[in-house]
Formats: C-alpha cells, structure tokens, sequence
C-alpha cells in the first residue's frame, strides 16, 4: 500500500503563490492516478486536480484552472500542487490522494488519502 505525506501549506496573502507537496513511500505513485481535494471549514471535500499514471494528462476543477498546475516527478516518488494567483476562497485543508482505476473515473473514495495540509490565504 501506497503511504502519503503532504506539505507545503501555510499562511499566504491573496495573489499570492504556494507548492505543496505530496510524497508518496511504499509504492510509486505511478501506480496510481494521483489527485488533490480540499475541504474548506463547513463544507464538504471537492476536487482540485488529477494527474494520470504517466503524468501526461490533468484535469482541474474549474475554479483553480489556470491558476493550478499539478505536476510529478517520479525520482523523488512526489506529486506537487503548484498555486498561483491565490484567493481566499482557496482556504481549505489540502488532501493528496492515490486512486485505482481507470484516468476518466478515478476511484478516490476508496482510495489512500494523506493527512492533509492547511492553506490560509488573507485578503
């Protein structure tokens, strides 16, 4: 089973930019297609990103495209979130996740979740 560790989060102010980190130990993330949700207070957790097995091909929720750039780098077994142009409603907790399944339909909820990483973005 794949273990994830995400990092990289912190207090930013709006326009603002943040990497955060998820690295991956017991099997590589090319095993997987690897994602990043948030969930912000309240609410509940959404989709940001996914990045297929031979990293070639993404996807972003519309409120981060163009903003967000997923990316990973298989010598260091590391999946990363790029953030730019940061807004405060980007503030969540920022979860990576390792989904089985095929690129088009991901299987998240049953897939292996970090422990998240908090992004504070202030107006």
């Amino acid at each position: 089973q794949v273990q994830l560790v995400e990092s990289g989060g912190g207090l930013v102010q709006a326009g603002g930019s943040l990497r955060l980190s998820c690295a991956a130990s017991g099997r590589t993330f090319s095993n997987y297609v690897m994602g990043w949700f948030r969930q912000a207070p309240g609410k509940e957790r959404v989709f940001v990103a996914k990045i297929s097995r031979t990293g070639i091909t993404t996807a972003y929720a519309s409120s981060v495209l163009g903003r967000f750039t997923i990316s990973g780098d298989k010598a260091k077994n590391t999946i990363f979130l790029q953030m730019n142009n940061l807004r405060p409603e980007d503030t969540a907790v920022y979860y990576c996740v390792a989904g089985s399944g095929d690129y088009s339909r991901p299987q998240f909820d049953g897939g292996r979740w970090g422990q998240g990483t908090q992004v504070t973005v202030s107006a």
